[in-house]
């Protein structure tokens, strides 16, 4: 059953984070990042993160544009489980409750991934859930989302699209996928977005170039918002004349359609 909220409940921040996976490339962070987004972050002392290391760098390049409300030292950062990451937790599959407690209490608390937006490719749909469930308020910040900035970017259907994670690993497996994607999107007009381990992005890319058809359009961004961005959108046939590789250490975003 469903709480009421109340007056006294902290909320519930969710915290998009830059899409250089803490590697600097953007040393501004008002760059992708605006100034209401990382003051808000600042005035937070309770976490749930992914990875509370990477989250803790996170938050001193946020103290170089405003400072944080307490030191790194004083904050509470809680990681996700670790089953989480690996099995997801968009079916419900994990009760997060116990992680809001702070929220109850009446101090508001934040949920920052890796990069990007939480719960959007991310995990942190449990906790985005579990806070509606208790009456707490949820306020998503500002910040870069990759997958609606390659869609934005692709020349594709930006009206009727479907992001379906990722795709099975197994070679005949993801050539099924693939024509089932594919085949959805021709048919109906449908973008299908999904995404790959960067270790990964160059099978993929051959995956696609050997099942798709010569006049499908495929569109790839990776590195978006920063100096290494790449983003390009060309039919299949096309696609196999360019002879620059996929950058494979870098996350990338795939989307197909017509």
């Amino acid at each position: 059953m469903s709480h009421a909220a109340t007056p006294h409940r902290g909320s519930l921040y969710l915290v998009p984070a830059p899409l250089d996976f803490g590697c600097d490339e953007t040393p501004d962070l008002q760059a992708t990042l605006p100034l209401g987004t990382l003051q808000a972050a600042a005035g937070l002392r309770h976490w749930v993160c992914e990875n509370a290391k990477s989250a803790r760098a996170y938050l001193k390049r946020i103290h170089e544009v405003t400072p944080l409300c307490c030191s790194l030292q004083e904050m509470q950062l809680t990681e996700l489980p670790r089953e989480v990451h690996k099995k997801g937790d968009h079916q419900g599959n994990f009760d997060a409750r116990h992680l809001l407690q702070p929220a109850l209490d009446g101090q508001n608390l934040g949920l920052i991934s890796e990069a990007g937006m939480p719960a959007i490719a991310d995990p942190g749909s449990s906790v985005v859930r579990a806070a509606h469930e208790l009456g707490i308020t949820v306020k998503p910040l500002v910040g870069p989302v990759s997958l609606l900035l390659a869609l934005a970017a692709s020349g594709l259907n930006g009206q009727n699209f479907a992001f379906v994670g990722y795709l099975p690993q197994d070679a005949a497996e993801r050539a099924g996928r693939i024509r089932e994607l594919e085949a959805l999107a021709l048919r109906s007009g449908q973008t299908q977005l999904f995404i790959e381990t960067p270790y990964r992005n160059q099978a993929m890319l051959q995956s696609l170039l050997q099942t798709l058809q010569q006049n499908t359009r495929l569109a790839i961004g990776s590195g978006l918002t920063l100096a290494r961005a790449q983003l390009h959108s060309d039919s299949v046939k096309n696609w196999k004349k360019k002879t620059s590789p996929l950058d494979n250490a870098t996350p990338a975003v795939f989307a197909l359609g017509r």
